[in-house]
C-alpha cells in the first residue's frame, strides 16, 4: 500500500510541479536557441561601440529561422549586410564572437595602414563624436584614435591604439561564396577574419541589435545606465 501511495504521490508532483517547469524551460530555451537572446561581451575587440560588461541583444531571426539547439536552417528570408554587427561561431576555435560584416561574399577586403579598401575603392574616415569615448579608460582615451569609418551605408565609430603591435595592413583577399569577412571596430585589439579567415553563412547566429544591460566591472560592477537600450545599428539602415 505504502508503494502504491508513493507512486500516486510521484505521478501527481511530475503533472503538477516538474512537468510544467519541464516545458517552460524548454521553451524559454527554444526562443533562446532560434528566435533571440542576449550575449555577453568579454573583450574590447568591438570598441568603443562595445563595452566589456555589456550584454547586447541578438535577434536571431533576422536572416533565417534555425531549428531549436542546432545552426540547420529551416528557411532563409535575408543575408548579413555590410556593417552589420553579429553574433557567430569561430571558425578557430567554435567561441561565439561580435565582430562587424565588413566584406560580403565576392568583395575584395584591403587594409593599409589602419586603412580600409573595399573593392579596390578606399573607405573614407570623418572626425569622430568627441563625447564618443568618453566611456573608455584613461590610458585608451589617451593612447587612442578614434574617427568615423564611413562604411557604405553603415557609417561608424572605429579606434586604433598608438604604441601596440597591430595588422595594420592585410591582404587583398577576395571573400569567398557563401562567408564573410568580420572585423572589431577596435581594429587594433581584435581576432577577426585578418587572423581566423572567414566565416561561413552557417555558423552566423544573428543580429545584435542593441545594448540591454552594461556593468562597469572596474567600477564595482555598477551599472552603466547611459548605455541601457541604446542601439548598435545606425539610423541610415
Amino acid at each position: 500500500m505504502n508503494l502504491d501511495k508513493y507512486r500516486v504521490v510521484a505521478r501527481r508532483w511530475w503533472r503538477q510541479e516538474i512537468r510544467p517547469l519541464f516545458i517552460l524551460a524548454l521553451i524559454l530555451f527554444s526562443v533562446r536557441s532560434s528566435l533571440a537572446d542576449w550575449n555577453d561581451v568579454p573583450t574590447g575587440s568591438m570598441k568603443p561601440t562595445i563595452l566589456e560588461g555589456d550584454r547586447i541583444f541578438v535577434n536571431k531571426v533576422a536572416y533565417d529561422l534555425k531549428m531549436p539547439f542546432t545552426t540547420w536552417h529551416l528557411a532563409e528570408w535575408g543575408n548579413p549586410q555590410r556593417g552589420d554587427v553579429v553574433v557567430f561561431y569561430s571558425p578557430k576555435d567554435g567561441q561565439r564572437l561580435v565582430k562587424r560584416v565588413i566584406g560580403l561574399p565576392g568583395d575584395t577586403v584591403e587594409l593599409r595602414n589602419d586603412q580600409l579598401i573595399i573593392n579596390g575603392q578606399p573607405v573614407d574616415y570623418a572626425p569622430a563624436d568627441p563625447g564618443m569615448a568618453a566611456q573608455l579608460s584613461g590610458i585608451e582615451r589617451e593612447r587612442g584614435v578614434f574617427s568615423t569609418e564611413e562604411l557604405p551605408g553603415s557609417p561608424h565609430a572605429v579606434m586604433a591604439i598608438n604604441g601596440v603591435s597591430a595588422m595594420r595592413t592585410f591582404g587583398p583577399v577576395q571573400v569567398p561564396p557563401g562567408r564573410y569577412f568580420m572585423m572589431g571596430d577596435n581594429r587594433d585589439n581584435s581576432f577577426d577574419s585578418r587572423y581566423f579567415g572567414t566565416v561561413a553563412r552557417g555558423q552566423i547566429l544573428g543580429r545584435a541589435t542593441s545594448v540591454v544591460l552594461s556593468i562597469n566591472k572596474e567600477n564595482h560592477w555598477l551599472p552603466r545606465w547611459g548605455r541601457t537600450f541604446t542601439s548598435l545599428e545606425h539610423t541610415t539602415r
